[in-house]
């Protein structure tokens, strides 16, 4: 797995400034590679998870997208180790969590808040 951006400099609990988003590529069991882009990092229960987006499906207009959720372990500075959420019950805790992060941009868009 390599990373496109220097991550402990770049990434932030949230989502980055300006609508940039850093990107990662995730080489799947089967060997192929898919380029995602890094929606945000979530604090759930004392760890750290990270939604991706697919680049494909970045494009689309749709509001359904495969996002991938993974447990984020950053090792070092430049090393980061992602790791299957296993259980359904912390699945669901995340997924939670990263639909209430999606509905607070929501919020803050229609309402116009600045931080």
């Amino acid at each position: 797995m390599s990373t496109d951006k220097d991550l402990e400099n770049n990434w932030a609990m949230g989502q980055p400034e300006e609508e940039e988003f850093d990107t990662m590529t995730l080489t799947l069991d089967d060997d192929s590679e898919v380029e995602c882009l890094v929606l945000t990092t979530l604090e759930v229960d004392s760890k750290t998870y990270i939604a991706l987006l697919p680049v494909e499906n970045a494009d689309t207009d749709e509001d359904e997208g495969e996002v991938f959720l993974y447990q984020f372990v950053q090792n070092g500075e430049e090393d980061v180790e992602l790791i299957n959420i296993e259980s359904d019950e912390e699945f669901e805790r995340v997924s939670e969590a990263f639909d209430e992060y999606m509905d607070s941009l929501e919020f803050d868009e229609v309402f116009g808040e600045d931080e």
